[in-house]
């Protein structure tokens, strides 16, 4: 069997007032190597959101791309240490980190620009002041040390992690992403793909039942309504099967989340 490597990629996420669609896209490779997502993006010019992996660092070079990096995963690094030291740093990084999460709350919905106005107001003094902090904090510490490790990682990528504030379209983490590669990481009866051709199959059905998720739809009677209308439906009117065309059935007591989408009036 080929192991599976999926590249996940999505767009248009709810906590910003946006009227484009949500869409997540999945793209197989036969391995993790950073060939692939720089591949995938060789033609893109825009904004990337993603996690330290360093595959994507390649992606960077030459500024037709640029980082946005996820602050879910420098905070991870310090719940772990605090977790298991009780470690005051860690502790007092992860209340500043929540100061961040506490302003996106206030300005969930809002539109990009109103977003990106909050965050230059009032995130950008939380991150200098968290900045000055870690740098002198690190300084009092072992560079061995898993704390220092940690802080490290998150100076390095500084003004990737601080972009969200300039642009507010981007989000604080790459949760998004994170949680639409769930369902893979929950298949633990189908890991492998069988072969490259049904790696691509397998991407193209989470691509699509993940949008569907994005847009409203339980994914099975999305489908099911999909697979339905397929053979007699104009080939020219394909685009109305799209899961942000068909409108999502209202939940019922009877019918609940199995109800049929329906075709937009």
């Amino acid at each position: 069997p080929v192991g599976c490597g999926l590249t996940c990629a999505t767009s248009g996420q709810r906590p910003a007032a946006r009227e484009v669609a949500p869409a997540v896209w999945f793209a197989y490779s036969a391995d993790r190597k950073g060939e692939h997502p720089q591949a995938h993006l060789e033609d893109f010019r825009g904004i990337l959101q993603a996690d330290g992996y360093a595959g994507f660092s390649k992606i960077y070079d030459g500024g037709r791309v640029l980082e946005a990096a996820c602050w879910a995963h420098v905070r991870r690094k310090f719940v772990d240490l605090h977790e298991l030291h009780r470690s005051p740093v860690a502790a007092q990084t992860l209340d500043r980190i929540g100061a961040l999460y506490a302003i996106e709350q206030k300005i969930r919905g809002r539109f990009p620009h109103e977003r990106r106005a909050m965050r230059q107001a009032y995130s950008r003094l939380v991150l200098d002041a968290m900045k000055t902090w870690l740098e002198q904090t690190l300084g009092t510490l072992s560079q061995k040390s898993a704390t220092a490790k940690a802080i490290g990682y998150a100076l390095r990528r500084w003004e990737a992690l601080g972009r969200y504030c300039d642009d507010g379209r981007i989000e604080i983490d790459n949760n998004a992403a994170e949680r639409a590669l769930r369902c893979v990481a929950l298949g633990k009866n189908y890991l492998f793909a069988g072969s490259d051709a049904g790696g691509d199959h397998a991407a193209a059905i989470y691509s699509l039942l993940g949008t569907a998720k994005l847009n409203g739809h339980n994914p099975e009677a999305f489908l099911r309504e999909v697979l339905t209308r397929l053979a007699d439906h104009p080939i020219n009117r394909i685009n109305e099967l799209l899961p942000w065309n068909l409108q999502p059935a209202p939940t019922t007591t009877l019918a609940g989340n199995d109800a049929t989408p329906q075709l937009p009036a």
